[in-house]
Protein backbone atom coordinates (compact mmCIF):
# COMPACT_ATOMS: atom_id res chain seq x y z
CA UNK A 1 0.00 0.00 0.00
CA UNK A 2 1.44 2.94 -1.34
CA UNK A 3 2.09 5.99 2.03
CA UNK A 4 -0.09 8.91 2.24
CA UNK A 5 3.09 10.91 1.27
CA UNK A 6 3.91 9.14 -1.93
CA UNK A 7 0.29 9.78 -2.77
CA UNK A 8 0.59 13.53 -2.38
CA UNK A 9 3.61 13.51 -4.12
CA UNK A 10 2.17 11.49 -7.18
CA UNK A 11 -1.07 13.89 -7.34
CA UNK A 12 1.23 17.02 -7.45
CA UNK A 13 3.14 15.55 -10.24
CA UNK A 14 -0.02 14.62 -12.01
CA UNK A 15 -1.37 18.35 -11.34
CA UNK A 16 2.17 20.01 -12.40
CA UNK A 17 1.52 17.66 -15.88
CA UNK A 18 -1.80 19.34 -16.37
CA UNK A 19 -0.52 23.05 -16.32
CA UNK A 20 1.15 25.29 -19.28
CA UNK A 21 4.52 25.19 -19.19
CA UNK A 22 6.24 27.84 -18.10
CA UNK A 23 4.31 28.06 -15.11
CA UNK A 24 6.88 28.94 -12.09
CA UNK A 25 7.22 27.39 -8.65
CA UNK A 26 9.54 28.70 -5.88
CA UNK A 27 10.83 27.19 -2.96
CA UNK A 28 14.02 25.85 -0.75
CA UNK A 29 15.72 23.29 -3.38
CA UNK A 30 18.09 20.72 -2.82
CA UNK A 31 20.61 19.59 -5.32
CA UNK A 32 20.24 15.78 -6.42
CA UNK A 33 23.28 16.09 -8.79
CA UNK A 34 24.55 18.40 -11.26
CA UNK A 35 22.11 18.27 -13.47
CA UNK A 36 18.64 17.88 -11.17
CA UNK A 37 17.17 19.75 -8.48
CA UNK A 38 14.25 19.26 -5.78
CA UNK A 39 11.74 21.51 -5.06
CA UNK A 40 9.24 20.21 -2.63
CA UNK A 41 8.35 16.62 -3.90
CA UNK A 42 9.36 17.93 -7.52
CA UNK A 43 12.61 17.43 -9.39
CA UNK A 44 13.58 19.33 -11.97
CA UNK A 45 16.36 18.86 -14.47
CA UNK A 46 17.80 22.02 -15.91
CA UNK A 47 17.49 22.26 -19.21
CA UNK A 48 19.82 23.10 -22.04
CA UNK A 49 23.34 21.01 -20.32
CA UNK A 50 24.64 18.15 -19.37
CA UNK A 51 26.33 17.94 -16.22
CA UNK A 52 28.35 15.18 -15.50
CA UNK A 53 26.49 12.14 -13.68
CA UNK A 54 26.94 11.94 -9.68
CA UNK A 55 29.24 8.54 -10.00
CA UNK A 56 31.36 9.83 -13.21
CA UNK A 57 34.84 10.20 -12.80
CA UNK A 58 36.83 12.66 -14.75
CA UNK A 59 40.50 13.72 -14.89
CA UNK A 60 41.94 16.77 -13.05
CA UNK A 61 44.75 19.10 -14.45
CA UNK A 62 47.44 16.88 -11.99
CA UNK A 63 46.53 13.88 -14.41
CA UNK A 64 44.35 12.11 -11.24
CA UNK A 65 41.13 11.06 -11.08
CA UNK A 66 38.57 13.78 -9.86
CA UNK A 67 34.94 12.76 -8.79
CA UNK A 68 33.47 15.65 -11.41
CA UNK A 69 29.79 14.04 -10.65
CA UNK A 70 30.31 14.70 -7.26
CA UNK A 71 32.06 18.19 -7.86
CA UNK A 72 29.44 19.09 -10.05
CA UNK A 73 26.23 18.58 -7.33
CA UNK A 74 28.53 20.45 -4.81
CA UNK A 75 28.69 23.34 -6.88
CA UNK A 76 25.22 23.74 -7.66
CA UNK A 77 24.81 23.39 -3.66
CA UNK A 78 26.83 26.13 -3.77
CA UNK A 79 25.45 28.53 -6.06
CA UNK A 80 21.93 27.56 -4.44
CA UNK A 81 23.41 28.43 -1.31
CA UNK A 82 20.37 27.74 0.54
CA UNK A 83 17.76 30.56 -1.28
CA UNK A 84 14.67 29.64 -2.51
CA UNK A 85 14.64 28.94 -6.41
CA UNK A 86 12.67 29.61 -8.95
CA UNK A 87 11.96 27.63 -11.58
CA UNK A 88 9.83 27.92 -14.71
CA UNK A 89 8.30 23.98 -15.54
CA UNK A 90 8.79 23.15 -19.21
CA UNK A 91 7.02 20.49 -19.13
CA UNK A 92 7.63 16.92 -18.61
CA UNK A 93 11.42 15.43 -19.15
CA UNK A 94 10.77 13.48 -22.52
CA UNK A 95 13.54 11.00 -20.74
CA UNK A 96 11.79 10.45 -18.09
CA UNK A 97 8.34 11.69 -17.13
CA UNK A 98 8.76 12.00 -13.42
CA UNK A 99 10.74 15.10 -13.32
CA UNK A 100 9.99 17.82 -15.12
CA UNK A 101 12.43 20.06 -17.11
CA UNK A 102 13.04 23.46 -15.88
CA UNK A 103 14.91 26.60 -15.99
CA UNK A 104 15.58 27.79 -12.68
CA UNK A 105 17.34 30.61 -10.90
CA UNK A 106 18.01 31.42 -7.08
CA UNK A 107 16.13 34.63 -5.88
CA UNK A 108 17.77 37.67 -6.61
CA UNK A 109 19.97 36.38 -9.49
CA UNK A 110 19.68 37.52 -12.43
CA UNK A 111 21.50 34.43 -14.50
CA UNK A 112 19.93 31.19 -14.25
CA UNK A 113 21.67 27.78 -12.53
CA UNK A 114 21.46 26.33 -16.03
CA UNK A 115 23.97 29.04 -17.51
CA UNK A 116 26.06 29.20 -14.59
CA UNK A 117 26.68 25.13 -14.50
CA UNK A 118 28.14 25.70 -18.40
CA UNK A 119 29.78 29.17 -17.23
CA UNK A 120 31.45 27.37 -14.32
CA UNK A 121 32.85 24.87 -16.68
CA UNK A 122 31.16 22.07 -14.55
CA UNK A 123 28.17 20.73 -17.11
CA UNK A 124 28.43 21.17 -21.05
CA UNK A 125 25.90 22.72 -23.22
CA UNK A 126 23.19 19.86 -24.40
CA UNK A 127 23.11 19.11 -28.52
CA UNK A 128 20.66 22.64 -28.85
CA UNK A 129 23.26 24.64 -28.10
CA UNK A 130 21.75 27.21 -26.52
CA UNK A 131 24.36 27.93 -23.83
CA UNK A 132 27.26 27.00 -26.53
CA UNK A 133 28.71 30.47 -25.87
CA UNK A 134 29.06 29.76 -22.12
CA UNK A 135 30.63 26.53 -22.97
CA UNK A 136 33.07 28.10 -25.09
CA UNK A 137 34.06 30.50 -22.67
CA UNK A 138 34.32 27.80 -20.14
CA UNK A 139 36.88 25.91 -22.62
CA UNK A 140 39.05 28.37 -23.51
CA UNK A 141 39.36 29.51 -19.57
CA UNK A 142 40.09 25.62 -18.63
CA UNK A 143 37.44 25.87 -16.20
CA UNK A 144 35.94 22.89 -14.17
CA UNK A 145 35.87 20.15 -16.32
CA UNK A 146 37.57 21.73 -19.03
CA UNK A 147 41.21 22.27 -16.93
CA UNK A 148 41.61 18.20 -16.80
CA UNK A 149 40.20 15.42 -19.20
CA UNK A 150 36.83 13.98 -19.70
CA UNK A 151 34.02 12.35 -21.80
CA UNK A 152 30.31 14.07 -22.58
CA UNK A 153 28.20 13.42 -19.76
CA UNK A 154 26.41 11.77 -22.98
CA UNK A 155 29.16 9.50 -23.72
CA UNK A 156 29.56 8.72 -19.91
CA UNK A 157 25.77 7.65 -19.60
CA UNK A 158 25.97 5.19 -22.54
CA UNK A 159 29.15 3.74 -21.38
CA UNK A 160 30.76 4.52 -24.40
CA UNK A 161 34.42 3.33 -23.65
CA UNK A 162 35.68 4.46 -27.25
CA UNK A 163 34.50 8.15 -26.84
CA UNK A 164 36.69 11.44 -27.92
CA UNK A 165 38.60 12.69 -24.94
CA UNK A 166 37.47 16.44 -23.93
CA UNK A 167 39.75 18.99 -21.61
CA UNK A 168 43.37 20.76 -21.70
CA UNK A 169 44.97 18.07 -19.70
CA UNK A 170 44.41 15.09 -21.96
CA UNK A 171 47.22 13.20 -23.52
CA UNK A 172 47.26 11.34 -26.86
CA UNK A 173 50.32 9.32 -25.35
CA UNK A 174 48.69 8.29 -22.34
CA UNK A 175 44.91 7.14 -23.88
CA UNK A 176 45.07 3.83 -22.14
CA UNK A 177 45.27 5.03 -18.66
CA UNK A 178 43.39 8.13 -18.89
CA UNK A 179 40.41 5.75 -20.16
CA UNK A 180 41.02 3.22 -17.26
CA UNK A 181 40.37 6.12 -14.97
CA UNK A 182 37.71 7.13 -16.44
CA UNK A 183 36.11 3.91 -16.67
CA UNK A 184 37.34 2.05 -13.75
CA UNK A 185 36.87 -1.56 -13.07
CA UNK A 186 35.53 -1.10 -9.54
CA UNK A 187 34.38 2.27 -9.11
CA UNK A 188 34.64 3.98 -5.44
CA UNK A 189 30.57 4.19 -4.07
CA UNK A 190 29.81 7.70 -3.98
CA UNK A 191 28.30 8.72 -0.17
CA UNK A 192 25.08 7.54 0.16
CA UNK A 193 24.76 5.59 -3.15
CA UNK A 194 24.76 1.89 -2.59
CA UNK A 195 22.62 0.94 -5.46
CA UNK A 196 24.62 -0.98 -8.23
CA UNK A 197 24.20 -0.85 -11.92
CA UNK A 198 25.04 -3.27 -14.35
CA UNK A 199 25.31 -2.56 -18.34
CA UNK A 200 23.70 -5.59 -20.04
CA UNK A 201 22.85 -6.76 -23.10
CA UNK A 202 20.27 -8.48 -22.19
CA UNK A 203 18.69 -5.89 -20.80
CA UNK A 204 17.59 -4.56 -24.24
CA UNK A 205 15.04 -6.72 -24.21
CA UNK A 206 12.87 -4.09 -21.73
CA UNK A 207 14.32 -1.58 -23.67
CA UNK A 208 16.58 -0.47 -21.20
CA UNK A 209 20.47 -0.62 -21.21
CA UNK A 210 21.54 -2.05 -17.78
CA UNK A 211 20.42 -3.44 -14.48
CA UNK A 212 20.27 -2.42 -11.08
CA UNK A 213 20.50 -4.10 -7.52
CA UNK A 214 19.27 -3.28 -4.52
CA UNK A 215 20.61 -4.90 -1.20
CA UNK A 216 18.05 -7.17 -0.90
CA UNK A 217 18.60 -8.42 -4.25
CA UNK A 218 20.38 -11.77 -4.13
CA UNK A 219 22.83 -10.62 -6.93
CA UNK A 220 23.64 -8.13 -5.02
CA UNK A 221 26.78 -9.56 -3.30
CA UNK A 222 29.98 -9.72 -5.16
CA UNK A 223 28.38 -7.94 -8.38
CA UNK A 224 31.39 -6.42 -10.23
CA UNK A 225 28.99 -3.19 -10.91
CA UNK A 226 29.65 -0.57 -13.45
CA UNK A 227 27.63 2.66 -12.02
CA UNK A 228 26.33 3.37 -8.46
CA UNK A 229 23.11 5.27 -8.36
CA UNK A 230 21.46 7.02 -5.01
CA UNK A 231 18.10 6.15 -5.66
CA UNK A 232 15.89 4.43 -7.75
CA UNK A 233 14.50 7.16 -9.46
CA UNK A 234 17.95 7.60 -10.61
CA UNK A 235 18.46 4.41 -11.68
CA UNK A 236 15.66 4.50 -14.33
CA UNK A 237 16.17 7.90 -15.27
CA UNK A 238 19.54 6.21 -16.76
CA UNK A 239 17.60 3.47 -18.40
CA UNK A 240 17.90 0.78 -15.83
CA UNK A 241 15.82 -1.77 -14.98
CA UNK A 242 15.98 -3.39 -11.06
CA UNK A 243 17.21 -7.27 -11.27
CA UNK A 244 14.50 -9.90 -11.18
CA UNK A 245 15.93 -11.21 -7.78
CA UNK A 246 15.10 -8.35 -6.13
CA UNK A 247 12.56 -9.25 -3.23
CA UNK A 248 10.65 -7.81 -0.79
CA UNK A 249 11.37 -8.71 2.74
CA UNK A 250 15.06 -10.11 2.13
CA UNK A 251 17.62 -8.77 4.95
CA UNK A 252 20.29 -5.89 4.00
CA UNK A 253 23.11 -7.67 3.52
Amino acid sequence: MRSPTSLLASAFILILSTLPATQGWTAPATARDGNNIELGDVTFRLDGIEAPAFDQTCIDEHADAWACGAAARDQLTKLIGGKPVRCDDLGADPSFKRRRLGVCTVEGASTSLNQQMVQDGLALADARGKFKADETAAHDAKRGLWKGCFITPTDFRRWKQDAALQGGACRADRDREIRALLFPDDPAMPDGCNIKGKYAVRARVTGNTGIYHLQTCRSYPGLDQDRWFCSEDDALAAGFRKAYNCRRGLPDK
